[in-house]
């Protein structure tokens, strides 16, 4: 007899399900305390979850539940997936994976987790403090290798760990904006952004609960920056005492009706249990039409993350020391797009150079030659085991130019942005005109005699304006240096130099609806120390024009970019790539910084040195060809929110 009623109860409860007209609570059974245990063990209806005093540690492996006493001694941590548990519970001898699936990952993923090894470079100067690498946010770390590299960092004591920046903090307590990740069409998930706004509903991990086991809670998204999301769980209303910060492209965090589809349990905070009697029906109404994330967004993060460049790919880069010409490196390592490239010739790999992907700075293997740039030949004699010319397809196209019409010729005057100091617009004067739309640019007043230190820009480069375009937008020009009649007026200039103005008409006037306001904040690269990348500030904006601050620093040290510059990021990209943040500078760091003589602008862009003490071209004049074909570029460069259906 007690059987059949025990079979008609199971019958029941399954029949509601069926007719729950959400569908996507079926994982959610109670809210109370003393029933949530028997809701989330849907995996398995014979498990059985004792009693455990929730300030214990616990890891559930093959339906056991093991504990230690003080939460510390006798923990371990997977070396594939981070999970933290008790270590008698781990698998094999070693205690090094949670389970046998981690382990075998581990074994088949251990070549590629490599490449996402700890940043390297020299000593930072001024701003740069040498920090931990943060490890990738769950499972895109690489903790393996991250692992190792504590561990190397705790027996050597070469690295200094500093403490984590707090981005969510940050913008609370100066109440301010960060930059939409929109804004960033080159960043992951930059183009599948649409309709991920405040308001929209996710399933995120419930931390205010006394469960055992992991346990999940709706949450709506009160505040956005970058990729980065203030949330407040379902049922607290106005109140924000338990509101928290969350990277969305975290594995944790999933569009509504998730927990239902994989059976995970959907468990009220402790806060709030009491609060509604039946919370079904108050999810019900309250979230129907509501918004949530696209059921593909976790895939759509993962493709995102994934880039063309390999390791040990050839590419032509700017030689850091000689701007005016091009050098032969190898990707050594790939990190959320940006490349740190070893010239070919180096022996250690201490001579390396950090870009982004879609920098203008990287061409493929036969640039140089195709549109007459100068090149370093390398010394190198072949090619090591695995190395291979990146493809050209995989480079960031410039715009076509039609050279045979009006177009740009030498010794015409412009302004431009000197890639030395790039807080600084300068007078400029076209030097050499190369082929496919590509610009020698040089700086008046602060040349090399043989042109060692000419740069080289695309026609349609944002990074060069017309004449006058600093007076018209309030933009103080920097003279040639030397100049002495002052203020500088370029009618006086062209008729002293004999020289004329580059046509208006031949310069990129397109501004794109970029989305940046002033004040907005994000992680942007220091350009004269391209290994950093910093938290910055939005301070001006003239058309596609920004002005970049750097929290913490001095307005000197500010950086003009273009608004589509592969160089700026949303914020939460670094906890996203596993790439590391520096965080803005204190007092006392400025205090040291600028009781030491700077050097120009934060340091030479490139790691390069001064312009006054480049050697000069004509000593490595064997080493270097310069190609004379023609004229030429270097450029300064959907998933929308679902909403949720009751069903009939």
């Amino acid at each position: 007899m007690e059987d059949t009623r025990d079979l008609g109860e199971r019958t029941s409860r399954s029949e509601r399900k069926r007719r729950d007209s959400f569908g996507m609570y079926d994982g959610y059974d109670s809210c109370s305390e003393e029933s949530t245990s028997s809701s989330s063990s849907e995996e398995s209806d014979d498990e059985v979850v004792p009693s455990i005093p929730a300030s214990l540690p616990i890891i559930k492996t093959n339906g056991q539940v093991y504990t230690y006493p003080d939460g510390k001694a006798g923990m371990a941590t997977c070396e594939m997936c981070g999970m933290v548990g008790v270590r008698d519970a781990f698998y094999s001898k070693t205690k090094r994976f949670c389970s046998v699936s981690c382990s075998r990952s581990y074994s088949s993923n251990s070549k590629k987790a490599s490449i996402l090894a700890r940043l390297q470079g020299k000593p930072p100067t001024k701003k740069a403090k040498v920090l931990q690498k943060q490890p990738f946010i769950a499972k895109f770390a690489a903790y393996p290798q991250y692992h190792a590299t504590q561990q190397n960092q705790a027996k050597s004591k070469a690295v200094v760990p500093a403490e984590s920046f707090d981005w969510g903090q940050y913008i609370c307590s100066n109440n301010t904006l960060g930059a939409p990740v929109s804004c960033f069409k080159h960043a992951p998930m930059g183009m599948c952004w649409d309709g991920i706004e405040v308001g929209v509903r996710i399933e995120v991990l419930n931390s205010d609960t006394n469960q055992p086991m992991k346990v999940y809670w709706i949450a709506e998204i009160i505040k956005l920056a970058g990729f980065k999301a203030l949330l407040r769980y379902e049922g607290f209303d106005a109140d924000s005492s338990k509101d928290f910060w969350c990277n969305l492209c975290t594995p944790e965090v999933h569009p509504v009706g998730w927990c239902a589809s994989t059976g995970k349990p959907l468990v009220p905070p402790k806060s709030i249990q009491h609060k509604y009697s039946n919370w079904k029906a108050v999810l019900v109404k309250r979230l129907t039409g509501a918004k949530t994330l696209p059921p593909d967004f976790s895939s759509k993060v993962h493709e995102n993350t994934q880039f063309p460049f390999k390791k040990l790919m050839r590419v032509e880069v700017v030689d850091k020391n000689y701007l005016c010409r091009t050098r032969v490196a190898l990707v050594e390592q790939v990190i959320g797009g940006r490349l740190r490239l070893v010239y070919e010739e180096s022996q250690d790999g201490s001579d390396y150079f950090w870009c982004h992907m879609y920098s203008p700075l990287i061409h493929n293997i036969g640039w140089s030659r195709s549109i007459g740039h100068r090149f370093k030949r390398s010394d190198v004699t072949r090619k090591l085991d695995g190395q291979v010319d990146a493809p050209p397809q995989i480079f960031q196209k410039v715009k076509d130019v039609d050279q045979n019409t009006e177009w740009f010729k030498d010794g015409m005057k412009l302004e431009a942005i000197d890639p030395l100091n790039l807080s600084a617009i300068c007078v400029a004067t076209v030097r050499k005109v190369l082929a496919d739309g590509y610009l020698m640019i040089g700086i008046d007043g602060s040349e090399a005699v043989d042109g060692s230190d000419w740069f080289c820009y695309h026609g349609t480069s944002p990074s060069i304006f017309p004449v006058g375009f600093c007076e018209i937008n309030n933009i103080e020009l920097t003279p040639p240096r030397g100049y002495t009649k002052l203020p500088f007026k370029w009618f006086d200039y062209l008729r002293e130099t004999g020289s004329t103005a580059a046509p208006v008409k031949l310069f990129n006037k397109e501004v794109p609806n970029h989305g940046f306001q002033l004040g907005m904040k994000l992680e942007a690269v220091d350009l004269m120390e391209p290994q950093l990348v910093c938290v910055a500030t939005v301070t001006r904006i003239i058309h596609r024009l920004l002005r970049i601050h750097f929290d913490g620093w001095d307005d000197k040290y500010d950086q003009w970019v273009d608004c589509e510059s592969p160089d700026l990021y949303p914020v939460g990209w670094c906890q996203l790539t596993g790439y590391q943040l520096q965080p803005p500078a204190s007092q006392s760091n400025r205090e040291i910084s600028q009781s030491v003589p700077k050097q120009k602008k934060k340091g030479q862009q490139y790691k390069g040195q001064k312009k006054n003490s480049l050697l000069r071209m004509k000593e490595e004049a064997a080493d270097e060809f310069t190609f004379s074909q023609g004229t030429s570029d270097q450029e300064s460069n959907g998933s929308g929110s679902y909403y949720i259906k009751q069903e009939p």
